[in-house]
C-alpha cells in the first residue's frame, strides 16, 4: 500500500465535499438537454437509463476514492507510475482534451441562462461569467472555496429541480414502470448520450485528486465513501426528476428540446414565469458549476500530462492550465454564439476512445495491490468489468457508425 508520507496542506476537512463538487462539474448544460429529451421524446420509458447510469457512476467514484486515498501523487502521476508515462500523458491529454472539448457548451449555458433570466445578448453574459470563473479560480484557497461553493449550488439545483418535478405532478405509476429496462424505437443514441451525462468516467477518474485536495486518508475511507455515495446520487436525482418533469409537461404536447434553454421557455405556458425564472436559476447553477469545474479537470489533467502538477489546484502552473482552458471554451461560445457542430464530433470522438481507456486503468488501479485494505473484491471488480465493457460497446459503435458513412 502506498503511504500518503506528505500530503499537501488542507482547508477543509468536513465530512462532505468531493463527491459534491464531481456531481456540480458532470452536471451541466448537457445534462439537463438530454434528460429534457429523455422525457419530452419517450415520456417514463426510460427512467431506468439515468439510474443504470447513477450505479456505474457509483462504482467508479468509488474505485478513485479507494485509489485516491492510497495515493500520494496526482491521478496522471498514478498512472504514470503504475503503467509508464506513456500511458500517463495518453491519459492525461485524453481527458484534457474531453474537458476542453465540452467547455463552450459551458460557457454558452451561462449565455442561455442570462438570456432568459434578464434578456439581453446570452454573448455578452458568457463573457461576465467566463470572466467571473477565471476570478474565482485566482482567489487564495482554491479548493476550499470550490468545494463549497459547489456543494451550495449542488443543493440549490436539486431543490430547485425537485420542486419542478413536483409541480408537473408525474405520474407516479408510470414512473415505477419505467424502471423496468426497454428501448423503445429511435431511442438508441439518446440513450448513450443519457448514460454519458451521468456516467463520466472522466468526472469520476477526477475524484482522485479532490480527495487529494480535501486532504483525506485511508483511515478517513468511511467519510470518503459516504460522501461519495451522497454525491452521486445527487447527480443521478437531478437528471431523474428532469426527466419525470419533461415527462409530465412536454411530452404531452408533443413538444422537442433542442437546447437547456427550451424547456425553461416551454415550462412557461403551463407552469407560469416564475417556473421558468426557477428553472433558469437552476441552469445556470448547472451551466456555472461545470464551466467551474469542467475547466479544472482539463487544466488539471493538461499539467499533469506536462508534468507541472505538484502543488496540486494551488499551484501556479495548474491554475494557468485551468485559465486556458476557461478562456478557450469562452472564446469559442463568444465568436460562435455556440457550440460549432465540427466541435462537438470532435468531443465525442475524443471521448469514445479516451473513456474506454481510462475505465480500464480505473480498474487495474484499484485491483492493485497497493490499495492495501482498499483494495476493491470480487463483486465490485465484476461491475467495473461490466461498466468498462459497456464503455468498449460504445466505442464499438462509433467506429462501426463512421466506417458505415
Amino acid at each position: 500500500m502506498t503511504v500518503k508520507t506528505a500530503p499537501a496542506p488542507r482547508e477543509s476537512r468536513g465530512r462532505f465535499g468531493p463527491a459534491f463538487v464531481t456531481a456540480a462539474l458532470v452536471f451541466g448544460p448537457g445534462s439537463i438537454a438530454t434528460a429534457s429529451s429523455l422525457g419530452a421524446s419517450f415520456a417514463y420509458d426510460l427512467v431506468w437509463v439515468p439510474v443504470l447510469a447513477t450505479i456505474l457512476m457509483l462504482c467508479f467514484v468509488n474505485l478513485s476514492v479507494r485509489i485516491g486515498l492510497t495515493t500520494d501523487r496526482s491521478p496522471v502521476a498514478t498512472v504514470s507510475l503504475a503503467f509508464g508515462r506513456i500511458v500517463g500523458v495518453l491519459v492525461g491529454l485524453g481527458a484534457f482534451l474531453v474537458a476542453a472539448s465540452f467547455q463552450a457548451g459551458n460557457s454558452a449555458g451561462t449565455g442561455a441562462a442570462g438570456q432568459v433570466l434578464l434578456g439581453g445578448d446570452p454573448r455578452l453574459y458568457a463573457v461576465l461569467f467566463t470572466a467571473a470563473a477565471i476570478g474565482f479560480l485566482w482567489l487564495p484557497r482554491f479548493y476550499r472555496n470550490l468545494e463549497r461553493t459547489m456543494v451550495v449550488i449542488i443543493v440549490l439545483m436539486l431543490l430547485i429541480y425537485v420542486a419542478t418535478a413536483v409541480i408537473t405532478r408525474p405520474d407516479l405509476p408510470e414512473v415505477l414502470r419505467g424502471l423496468i429496462p426497454s428501448i423503445p424505437s429511435g431511442a438508441n443514441a439518446l440513450v448513450v448520450s443519457a448514460v454519458a451525462t451521468t456516467f463520466s468516467v472522466v468526472g469520476a477518474f477526477y475524484q482522485i485528486q479532490l480527495v487529494r485536495e480535501k486532504g483525506w486518508t485511508a483511515e478517513q475511507f468511511p467519510d470518503a465513501r459516504r460522501d461519495a455515495t451522497l454525491g452521486t446520487l445527487v447527480l443521478g436525482a437531478l437528471s431523474l426528476v428532469i426527466m419525470v418533469a419533461a415527462a409530465a409537461v412536454l411530452h404531452p404536447l408533443g413538444a422537442t428540446v433542442s437546447s437547456p434553454a427550451d424547456m425553461a421557455v416551454i415550462l412557461e405556458p403551463t407552469l407560469g414565469r416564475w417556473a421558468t425564472i426557477l428553472f433558469a436559476l437552476g441552469l445556470w447553477a448547472a451551466a456555472f458549476s461545470s464551466l467551474l469545474g469542467n475547466s479544472t479537470i482539463g487544466g488539471s489533467m493538461l499539467a499533469g500530462a506536462l508534468g507541472i502538477d505538484r502543488g496540486g489546484l494551488d499551484s501556479a502552473a495548474v491554475k494557468i492550465c485551468i485559465t486556458a482552458v476557461i478562456a478557450l471554451g469562452g472564446v469559442v461560445a463568444i465568436v460562435f454564439g455556440g457550440i460549432p457542430v465540427q466541435l462537438i464530433l470532435t468531443a465525442q470522438a475524443v471521448t469514445i476512445f479516451v473513456v474506454p481507456l481510462i475505465g480500464i486503468v480505473l480498474v487495474a488501479l484499484a485491483r492493485s495491490r497497493r490499495r492495501g485494505t482498499l483494495r476493491i473484491g470480487v463483486a465490485q471488480t465484476t461491475l467495473a468489468v461490466l461498466g468498462t465493457g459497456f464503455l468498449l460497446v460504445l466505442a464499438v459503435q462509433y467506429l462501426t457508425t463512421l466506417l458505415a458513412r
